[in-house]
Formats: C-alpha cells, structure tokens, sequence
C-alpha cells in the first residue's frame, strides 16, 4: 500500500477520517498477514514509511504507525504519506547476551531470588 491520505472533507468530520484511516490501515496489515507465506518464511514483515509527503516520508516500525497517524492528527496535517510493504521474513534465533532491557539472562533471576532469602 501506497497512499496518499486527504484529512479534507465537506461532511465527515476530520476525527472520524482520522478513524477511518487507522480502520484502513489495520484491515490491509490483516489481510496481508492472512496470505499464503512461502515454504521458507515464518511471517510477515513490514516495511514502513510515513510522512506529510512521500519526499518526506522516513522509515518506521509497524508497531508506530497509530501513533504516527495520531501525531499528523494533533499537528492537524491536510495530508500525510502512508507506505506498506509486505515482505516474507524468517525470524532469527537471538543470543544470550541479545536481552532487552528488563529481561533476565540465564540464571540471573534465581541469583537475585537466592539473595533475598539469605
């Protein structure tokens, strides 16, 4: 998907289109990931731009894109530049020492819990 989006319209109030585009959005990641993937993917991944205008647009994550659109609605944008692209992925195992913030490595947890009972 590559649009355009217009916030403009005579009788639909600017909220409700803001809603609407969000609907939009979320119906094409639905169908999208309903597709048939080939025998060497595990899922769908997207690639994503926003901006007011497609020269403008910067990459951004899936997971980002109410907000962004939420963002063009409280800047009162007239337009905004929305661009998804599915693209079959394979997920890849991460290592030990990959933890995100606020995770636990191995063992580290039951040291911390050893701890507390001394």
């Amino acid at each position: 998907m590559k649009k355009t989006f217009k916030l403009s319209h005579p009788k639909i109030a600017y909220p409700r289109l803001i809603e609407a585009t969000k609907s939009e959005v979320k119906k094409y990641l639905k169908r999208e990931r309903n597709k048939a993937l080939p025998e060497y993917a595990d899922f769908w991944g997207f690639d994503c731009k926003f901006g007011q205008t497609e020269e403008q647009a910067e990459d951004i994550h899936v997971a980002q894109i109410n907000e962004k659109i939420s963002f063009a609605e409280s800047q009162e944008w007239p337009t905004f530049y929305l661009e998804i692209l599915a693209a079959p992925a394979q997920r890849t195992k991460r290592d030990v020492a990959e933890v995100e913030d606020g995770e636990f490595e191995t063992g580290e947890f039951e040291d911390e819990q050893n701890q507390d009972d001394l």
